[in-house]
C-alpha cells in the first residue's frame, strides 16, 4: 500500500512538474481565421462587412515571447485576401509576412493558407490586419505578446489590461471606395466615423447604446494597449482628467514619460499606464484626426469610449437625466507642435545597440505626385487637381505591385521579368524638397524596383518628406524589421549640421516611423533577415498610389542566415 502511495506521489509530482515546465516552455498556438461577410450595423445602417470569424474587430491573439503561431486563414469572402502580422520580425519566415504580391500571392475566394511563424525576443503590443486592397478597414485585431514565464514587465504590474483599437468606418463598402478613387484618379471619399474597439461612440447617430466601456477603480493602475488601425488617418488620443504614462511602443519598451495626449500614425501602437486617481465618475476617452496635409478634406469627427469607475454612480435609466461623461480637450487638428513634443519624448528603456560604421547610406524622398491625364482617358478618369490623377512615390519611383508572381517567389525561384534591383539609393534629382517644387517634378516614374542589401549590412535611411502637392506626416512601415529612429527634424535634411542631433545611445526602436510633415526622420537597422521586405506609407490611400519600395535582403552563410523554403500550402497565383 505504502509503495502505491509513493508511486502515486511520484506520478503526481512528475505530472505537476511537466505542467509547470510546459508553461515555461514556448507553446505552439493553433488558430483558424475565417474571412467572411458579416452584417455589421453602424451609424443607423447595416452593411455586409468583411470580418474574421464574424467579429469586428477581429479576435485578439495573446501569446508569450517565444511562442509559435500556426494560423489557418480560410477565405470565404468574395475578395482576394492576405493577413499581415504587423511588427512581427518573421526571422527567415518571410512567406508568412502577408503583403499581397510581395511575399505571397493572395488567398483566393474559397482557398486557405496557414501562416507559421515564431515570436522571437518581442514583448508588448502588435496587431494583425489584412494586406490586400482596403480589406483592413474591417479585418484587423490585436496581437499581444507577454513576457516569458518568470519574467516581468519593466513597470509595476497593472491591475488590468485593455486593448484600445482605433479604427475608421465607412458607410460604403471600403473596396468600392478605393476602386472608385482608382477609376477617377481623385482622392477617395473620407470615412464617416472613427471607432474605438469597433464602436463610434456617443457623438455619432445611433451609436450611444454600444459605446465601448473601459472599467477602472480608485487606486488601480491599468495598462491601455493603444493601436491605430485606421486606414488613412493619424489620430490623437486622450482621456479626460487623466494622465497617460507611456511604457512601450511597437512592442519595444521605452523609458517612461507622462503626457495628457498621444498621437499614433496608422500602424503604430503605444502602451500607456493610467491611474484611477480621479473622483469616481465616467470620463470620455476620445480620438480624432491629426491632419497635417493642408487644404485636404478629412474626417473631422470624434470617436469616444467611456472610462468608468466601478464605484461611480450608475448611469441613469432612460428618461432620467444623468451627468454626461466628462469630455477631454483635444489638440487642434493641425497641432504639429504637440505631435513633435510627443514624438521626441521617446527613448529606448536600455542602452541601444545602434549600428555604427554604416555600409548603406540611403536617402529616400517620400511624397505625393500628380500624373498627367493619359491621352486615351476621358476627363471622368482624371479628377485630380487640374485634370490630373493622384500618385505617390519614393525617390521618384511610384511602386507597381506585380500581378502574376509575388516578389519573394520570383526572387527565390529566379523568375525573370517580375522586378528589377535598380531602386535608386538617393533621389535621381536633388531639389529643395520642402520648398516650392517645380511642377516638372510632380510626375514620378512607375516601376517594380527593389534595393538589394547584403546580409548583415548596416543600413541608415534618411526619410525626407516633400512638399509636392502637399507636405504631410507619413507613417513609414518597414516589414520584417524594427529600426532605431535616431533623429527627426523639419525642412531639408542636412548631413553636415543634422548629424549632431543623432541619438546613438537610447533611440526608440519602432516598426513604423511618423516622418514629420515638411521634415525628415533618420532610421538605422542591420539587414539580418533574408527575404523581400516592403517599406511603405501606412496611409493606405498612399500605398494604393505607389508610396512604397522593397528591399531584397540576400541570404548570409549557413541555415540560420538563409530564408526557409516556402510551405507546401503556399497560395499559387
Amino acid at each position: 500500500m505504502e509503495t502505491f502511495k509513493t508511486h502515486t506521489f511520484s506520478i503526481v509530482f512528475i505530472v505537476l512538474c511537466s505542467a509547470i515546465l510546459s508553461l515555461a516552455h514556448p507553446q505552439v498556438q493553433r488558430h483558424q481565421f475565417v474571412i467572411q461577410e458579416t452584417p455589421v450595423k453602424r451609424l443607423c445602417r447595416t452593411r455586409n462587412s468583411i470580418t474574421v470569424n464574424g467579429m469586428f474587430p477581429g479576435p485578439t491573439l495573446e501569446v508569450t515571447n517565444g511562442d509559435t503561431l500556426e494560423i489557418e486563414v480560410v477565405n470565404k469572402a468574395r475578395y482576394n485576401a492576405t493577413i499581415h502580422w504587423h511588427g512581427v520580425r518573421q526571422m527567415r519566415t518571410g512567406w508568412a509576412d502577408g503583403p499581397e504580391f510581395v511575399t505571397q500571392c493572395p488567398i483566393r475566394p474559397g482557398g486557405s493558407y496557414t501562416y507559421r511563424f515564431t515570436i522571437q525576443g518581442q514583448e508588448g503590443t502588435l496587431w494583425w490586419h489584412a494586406h490586400s486592397s482596403w480589406l483592413r478597414a474591417t479585418v484587423y485585431g490585436a496581437l499581444i505578446i507577454r513576457p516569458r514565464e518568470g519574467e516581468a514587465y519593466p513597470f509595476p504590474k497593472p491591475m488590468r489590461e485593455t486593448e484600445i483599437i482605433l479604427g475608421e468606418w465607412w458607410d460604403a463598402n471600403p473596396i468600392d471606395v478605393v476602386r472608385e478613387a482608382t477609376r477617377t484618379g481623385a482622392a477617395p471619399n473620407n470615412s464617416d466615423a472613427f471607432t474605438i474597439n469597433g464602436q463610434p461612440g456617443d457623438l455619432y447617430k445611433c451609436s450611444s447604446q454600444d459605446t465601448t466601456i473601459v472599467p477602472i477603480d480608485v487606486g488601480e493602475t491599468n495598462l491601455l494597449r493603444v493601436i491605430n488601425a485606421a486606414l488613412n488617418q493619424p489620430l490623437f488620443f486622450t482621456v479626460a482628467n487623466h494622465k497617460l504614462t507611456v511604457v512601450g511602443a511597437d512592442a519595444s519598451y521605452t523609458k517612461t514619460f507622462t503626457t495628457s495626449v498621444i498621437m499614433l500614425g496608422p500602424g503604430q501602437t503605444t502602451d500607456v499606464l493610467i491611474k484611477g486617481d480621479q473622483p469616481p465618475a465616467r470620463y470620455y476617452m476620445a480620438a480624432r484626426a491629426y491632419q497635417s496635409a493642408q487644404n485636404a478634406a478629412f474626417d473631422n469627427t470624434t470617436t469616444t469610449a467611456i472610462l468608468e469607475y466601478k464605484s461611480a454612480p450608475c448611469p441613469a435609466k432612460k428618461g432620467i437625466n444623468a451627468p454626461k461623461p466628462i469630455m477631454p480637450p483635444l489638440p487642434a487638428y493641425n497641432d504639429t507642435n504637440t505631435v513633435t513634443a510627443f514624438s521626441q519624448s521617446f527613448r529606448s528603456l536600455r542602452k541601444a545597440e545602434v549600428p555604427t560604421n554604416i555600409d548603406e547610406n540611403l536617402f529616400f524622398t517620400v511624397g505625393l505626385g500628380l500624373n498627367n491625364c493619359p491621352p486615351n482617358f476621358p476627363s471622368s478618369r482624371c479628377q485630380g487637381p487640374n485634370g490630373t490623377r493622384f500618385t505617390a512615390s519614393m525617390n521618384n519611383v511610384s511602386f507597381v505591385f506585380p500581378q502574376t508572381f509575388s516578389l519573394l517567389q520570383a526572387h527565390q525561384q529566379g523568375i525573370p521579368g517580375v522586378f528589377t534591383t535598380d531602386f535608386p539609393g538617393t533621389p535621381p534629382l536633388q531639389f529643395d524638397y520642402t520648398g516650392n517644387v517645380s511642377r516638372s517634378l510632380y510626375q514620378p516614374v512607375p516601376g517594380t524596383k527593389l534595393y538589394k542589401l547584403k546580409y548583415g549590412s548596416r543600413v541608415q535611411i534618411v526619410l525626407q518628406d516633400t512638399s509636392i502637392v502637399t507636405p504631410e506626416n507619413h507613417p513609414i512601415h518597414l516589414h520584417g524589421y524594427d529600426f532605431y529612429i535616431i533623429a527627426e527634424g523639419f525642412g531639408n535634411f542636412n548631413p553636415k549640421t543634422d548629424a549632431s542631433k543623432f541619438n546613438l545611445i537610447d533611440p526608440p526602436l519602432r516598426n513604423t516611423a511618423a516622418v514629420p510633415v515638411n521634415g525628415w526622420a533618420v532610421i538605422r537597422f542591420v539587414a539580418d533577415n533574408p527575404g523581400v521586405w516592403i517599406m511603405h506609407c501606412h496611409l493606405d490611400v498612399h500605398i494604393t498610389w505607389g508610396l512604397a519600395m522593397a528591399f531584397l535582403v540576400e541570404n548570409g552563410v549557413g541555415e540560420l542566415q538563409t530564408l526557409q523554403a516556402p510551405p507546401p500550402d503556399f497560395p499559387v497565383c
